[in-house]
């Protein structure tokens, strides 16, 4: 059998880092290191020419300070020669400044002094003409010596004619040895910079590591996406804000549950909201877990939890419908026992009735009947008089039952009298049903429980008052009964309580009405709810505003 080939060796492939760490320390120092190449660069270049610049006006300088009386008389009255003044001074002032050469000639271009002396006489190898024309010239050029600075100044006798020139080098080497003898400076320096770059890059990266937890930009991209489709997903309203209260985030569930038609992004949640429960809840102003808040006609949850950055994440759940299962369910709860109650009652009158029958006691018998079914007629036909819709007058009929059977004494004012006109009769009926329960509540206990009701109309406006004979409510806690959540009684089994007393107060308040509580006339208290608009004219019915969701009462 032929061996199998064995699999060729894996290549190391050097790619970019994928860790935000490793890519953003990279990039730090690629810049670091190019800033400091090109500040450098951009350093040295104009340093190189600084310096020549320098050195030509230090030749300058030197070949006009060579214009001595010595050199003009010894040009005037002597010959070129090795031993002559003009060489002597020459050299000097060539010693004494530590130049190159310092180099004087006559008209002809002749030198009369040099460095080497074997060429004293000859012909400058460089073209004096500028000089010889009386202009000073700067100039990097190169002669018999090499390359040099140089400078060339004329020379003028003492009636001012040019008798010659003064040409001043010095030797470019020492020029650049200065330029180089800086660059270890330099490279000292812009080291020092590259290293504090690298340093700084490094404390940086390790920043970007730890909040972005060693992810990839591609990781984090992808984490993006997916929070925004998650977030827009959910049937769960979230508000992000920053530490200002400003809004940073809100998906579309709690647009919905808000009644917004923006998210509001970069906005403060005071301007988005307005003033009330809702922003209070939402900004951390009132603090707890699973707070009840009401948003027009939602009954919400919210739960806020704080972030690092001093910010907050609230979470909007709407319990709207499942409030009004709750209620319904209260209302069933409380019908069941009333129902358990007169079956209790109806057995003993049955009993009663029974016991006369079989004595022959047939008067008797009738009378109690009559007397009996008289007491419930009497009742629904005092309400049916007063208040003339039949929703409401069914609901105070129930409820007078219902009072009854726990003790209370339910009756309605001499006042009351609330035609058939009512706009939104619903509404009135979880309002009536709401105070109503409330006050049943509160006089449950007292020396002489009872209920009073009186409700009447003042042109188009509904004025309702509801009074109780139980403890009454105290005047710091007046305003407080009305909030959403507030509550004295025991959770019932479905939930939160606090909600019947706010609703009361804004669905007046949505109409342009009140709801306050007072302290009754001999003790209690006393609520008074006007409803502006809410009966039609004579001739109309009026618009139908939408349903507030029914309820019963909650807690003083």
């Amino acid at each position: 059998m032929r061996p199998e080939p064995a699999a060729p060796p894996r290549r190391l492939r050097l790619g970019w880092p994928q860790r935000v760490f490793s890519q953003v320390l990279l990039m730090q120092l690629a810049i670091a290191t190019g800033v400091t190449v090109l500040a450098t660069g951009f350093f040295l270049a104009p340093l190189s020419a600084q310096l020549d610049d320098q050195a030509m006006r230090r030749a300058l300088a030197i070949a006009q300070t060579a214009s001595s009386p010595e050199i003009v008389n010894g040009l005037t009255h002597t010959r070129p020669t090795a031993t002559g003044p003009v060489q002597a001074e020459a050299e000097r002032i060539r010693r004494a400044t530590d130049a190159e050469y310092v180099v004087v000639m006559d008209l002809s271009g002749v030198r009369w002094s040099h460095t080497s002396l074997d060429q004293i006489g000859k012909v400058v190898s460089t073209d004096p003409s500028a000089a010889l024309a009386g202009r000073e010239v700067m100039e990097i050029d190169s002669g018999t010596l090499g390359r040099s600075a140089r400078g060339k100044v004329p020379l003028h006798d003492d009636e001012g004619r040019i008798i010659g020139a003064v040409s001043v080098g010095i030797e470019y080497d020492s020029v650049r040895d200065r330029l180089f003898s800086a660059i270890p400076g330099l490279l000292l320096y812009a080291g020092g910079a590259l290293a504090a770059g690298a340093i700084a890059a490094y404390l940086i990266s390790r920043r970007l590591q730890r909040q972005t937890h060693d992810l990839a930009f591609s990781d984090i991209s992808a984490l993006l996406a997916e929070r925004e489709a998650m977030l827009h997903g959910i049937r769960e309203g979230v508000v992000a804000l920053d530490p200002k209260g400003r809004i940073r985030l809100m998906n579309d569930e709690a647009q919905r549950l808000l009644g917004l038609e923006s998210n509001g992004r970069g906005l403060p949640l005071e301007q988005l909201l307005g003033e009330g429960r809702t922003t209070d809840v939402l900004t951390g102003r009132v603090t707890g877990e699973d707070l009840v808040t009401v948003r027009g006609h939602r009954v919400l949850i919210a739960n806020r939890m704080p972030t690092l950055d001093g910010g907050a994440v609230a979470t909007l759940r709407d319990r709207t419908e499942l409030e009004q299962l709750g209620r319904e369910l209260d209302s069933t709860h409380g019908l069941i026992d009333a129902l358990r109650a007169q079956d209790h009652e109806h057995a003993n009158r049955l009993h009663t009735l029974l016991g006369l029958l079989e004595l022959e006691m047939h008067e008797e018998a009738v009378d109690f009947v009559t007397e009996v079914v008289g007491v419930h007629r009497a009742t629904a036909e005092q309400v049916t008089e007063k208040v003339h819709d039949p929703l409401l007058a069914s609901l105070l009929v129930g409820k007078a039952t219902v009072a009854a059977e726990r003790g209370v004494s339910l009756r309605l004012a001499p006042e009351t009298l609330l035609p058939d006109r009512l706009v939104d009769p619903r509404g009135l009926v979880t309002v009536v049903g709401n105070l109503v329960d409330n006050a049943m509540d509160a006089a449950c206990g007292s020396a002489d429980p009872r209920i009073e009701v009186e409700m009447h109309s003042e042109g188009r406006t509904a004025v309702l008052r509801v009074t109780d004979s139980g403890p009454g409510v105290p005047a710091e806690q007046r305003e407080l009964i009305f909030t959403e959540g507030w509550t004295t009684k025991e959770l019932p089994a479905h939930g939160k309580r606090g909600l019947g007393l706010a609703l009361v107060r804004r669905l007046a308040e949505r109409q342009g009405g009140s709801a306050r509580v007072r302290e009754a006339e001999g003790g209690g208290a006393e609520f008074v709810v006007v409803l502006p608009e809410a009966l039609s004219d004579l001739t109309g019915t009026g618009p139908t505003p939408e349903p507030e969701p029914a309820g019963t009462a909650e807690a003083r």
